[in-house]
């Protein structure tokens, strides 16, 4: 007989479990069924992991260059297999933590391979036998995986996937980057302080494509000038890999293809979302390029079937993953939430210098007929940025000129995937330039450089 649930979520990343604990909260029996580890791709190998990993470098980078500060370091180096140990100790510690959330929570965790059999019914395979499942509502949360190149699939030797390139057992000595998203540029960035040679190869004409135009001209400059060599406009067309590294054909936006050799390659051009095998075709689920259809409270077009994060299409973001998840609980439990939009998702590029937006670019919001005023600061004006010696960089705001609407906010330099969030409640609140301009920041910090941005696009910056 199967065990029977108010709601079944098949998936257990940062959308998945968030979900079923607020279902929890909310007085709903809940089972959550995940394949490998608690926490999905996010915790135990995106998000997370990697983030150690940068802070290691971020590190590693100050240590060499301990001179600019006043200090002395010498023999400075490092234990790669000590790096990947505590990358994985801070995943293994947040992995223990939700597991310990499921059973505050008194969510029943199934591990194994689920899959839709029919209305309101879900199978769990473990090893030869398998566990059935029922419940009225069916939350599907199973993420995506790195794209492949064709030609090329990543064999964890020579050919990496970010998941590969999180445990390298060698440092590479020359590494070729496949695409300049936030995976790419914060892995070329990682590498590239560790003592890696590394270059980057993108498509489009500008890496990190969706930020701003001013922020990507600059991420360029400044990458370039830590050492990183970048090739936009271009495509690798052929991988040849070996026992001693890989060679590969780039084609230019000359139209000229170069055969080049590499010690690693980590291909970063995308992901695929996780739909194959959960039984979606069985009932009829409705899905647009491999991504789950769904409406605002996370409803696809069967009843009882709810689909939330990565596996419903962009943004590709833990932090969408988890508030579509709440929406969708909610909604199911008889609360009154509003749909979830995608308007105001904070985007964060944890290389160094960090990016991080929201909202409009200024090139969007022309596209949109909005007419504009625009604000820009840089770093080198804040006495904060200047003590940290973080002088690099600079905050860009966007606002609508007739009504004051703030539309976008663009950084880039020291912390500002912490800096974005106060932009984020702005807009949240629907707050104009009256009121940014009106509130007082603190002296000295870099959050500073956020109101100037805000009194530049109407003329009344004081420090620069």
């Amino acid at each position: 007989m199967a065990d029977t649930y108010d709601l079944i979520v098949l998936g257990s990343g940062p959308g998945g479990y968030v979900a079923a604990i607020r279902a929890s909260q909310l007085g709903l029996k809940v089972a959550i069924v995940e394949r490998e580890r608690l926490g999905g791709i996010c915790l135990n190998w995106g998000c997370i992991p990697t983030k150690a990993l940068l802070r290691t470098s971020e590190i590693y980078h100050y240590m060499t260059h301990a001179a600019d500060y006043g200090l002395k370091a010498e023999k400075i180096g490092f234990d790669l297999s000590k790096i990947v140990d505590r990358s994985r100790k801070v995943s293994g510690q947040l992995n223990a933590g939700v597991k310990s959330l499921m059973k505050k929570n008194k969510v029943t965790v199934v591990e194994g391979v689920g899959a839709l059999t029919g209305k309101g019914k879900l199978s769990v395979r473990q090893g030869n036998g398998t566990v059935d499942l029922e419940a009225k509502h069916i939350l599907i949360a199973t993420g995506a995986r790195a794209r492949d190149l064709p030609f090329a699939k990543a064999d964890g030797k020579r050919i990496w996937t970010y998941r590969h390139a999180m445990v390298p057992e060698v440092m590479p000595t020359k590494l070729l980057v496949i695409g300049s998203g936030a995976i790419g540029v914060e892995f070329a960035s990682f590498y590239n302080d560790m003592g890696a040679e590394v270059t980057i190869v993108e498509m489009l004409p500008r890496i990190l494509p969706v930020e701003d135009e001013e922020v990507s001209a600059f991420m360029e400059k400044r990458l370039t000038k830590d050492g990183i060599r970048i090739v936009t406009g271009a495509g690798v067309e052929k991988i040849d890999s070996g026992a001693q590294g890989v060679k590969a054909t780039i084609k230019g936006k000359d139209g000229k293809s170069v055969t080049e050799e590499y010690s690693h390659v980590i291909v970063a051009i995308g992901i695929v979302p996780n739909t194959e095998e959960i039984g979606l075709e069985k009932l009829g689920v409705a899905t647009e390029r491999g991504h789950i259809k769904v409406d605002g409270f996370g409803r696809t077009n069967v009843e009882g079937i709810y689909a939330i994060g990565d596996v419903t299409g962009a943004p590709w973001l833990a932090h969408k993953a988890s508030h579509e998840g709440v929406v969708c609980v909610e909604k199911i439990a008889g609360e009154n939430p509003h749909a979830f939009e995608t308007w105001n998702i904070p985007g964060c590029t944890y290389s160094r210098p960090q990016v991080a937006s929201v909202g409009l670019t200024e090139a969007k919001a022309k596209e949109q007929g909005r007419t504009v005023k625009v604000g820009k600061f840089p770093f080198i004006g804040n006495g904060k940025a200047i003590a940290l010696g973080e002088a690099d960089g600079f905050i860009k705001t966007v606002f609508d000129a007739k009504t004051g609407e703030l539309l976008g906010a663009h950084m880039v330099g020291a912390e500002v995937t912490e800096l974005i969030q106060g932009y984020v409640v702005a807009r949240q609140l629907e707050t104009t330039e009256a009121e940014l301009m009106e509130t007082v920041f603190a002296h000295p910090t870099l959050s500073e450089m956020m109101h100037e941005s805000v009194l530049g696009a109407y003329g009344k910056a004081l420090h620069f």
